[in-house]
């Protein structure tokens, strides 16, 4: 993804790479595990600078917000951390306990349609990429 010109990216190639490269190992030893964790890190780590930095250089934006679950990753910030230095770029996070995935938001939505569900059966079709806008509105909860 980092030579893919433009700033979106995707790590499922490098998620089905590293599953492919646990099952081909097997019976792993704990610095194995070690090993491809930190390769793993190291390959998104440097994929989301690539691209901060090209957003930067594309906007000519001298700050940064990062948000979210990643943020609260100390290699990421600490990589960002040198970008911003040497670009003269200010890179803002919000607090570490602020920097949570969006497990919270997925569970409260859950929470809202089984309030309301009249199915005699608990399951739901799990997709990676499901768009809001496929899914019903509830009812009496407005977007602010």
């Amino acid at each position: 993804m980092t030579k893919k010109p433009g700033l979106d990216f995707s790590f499922s190639g490098l998620k089905t790479h590293t599953r492919l490269t646990v099952e081909s190992l097997g019976n792993m030893t704990e610095q194995d595990r070690a090993d491809i964790a930190r390769a793993f890190q190291d390959a998104v780590v440097e994929t989301i600078v690539i691209k901060c930095e090209r957003a930067i250089s594309e906007t000519g934006y001298a700050d940064l917000v990062m948000a979210g679950g990643v943020s609260a990753n100390l290699e990421l910030r600490r990589a960002l951390k040198v970008f911003g230095g040497q670009n003269h770029v200010n890179i803002h996070y919000p607090d570490l306990k602020f920097c949570t995935d969006n497990g919270a938001m997925i569970a409260i939505a859950g929470l809202m349609r089984q309030k309301d569900w009249s199915g005699d059966e608990w399951r739901i079709d799990a997709r990676a990429r499901w768009p809001m806008t496929d899914l019903a509105p509830i009812e009496g909860l407005k977007a602010t």
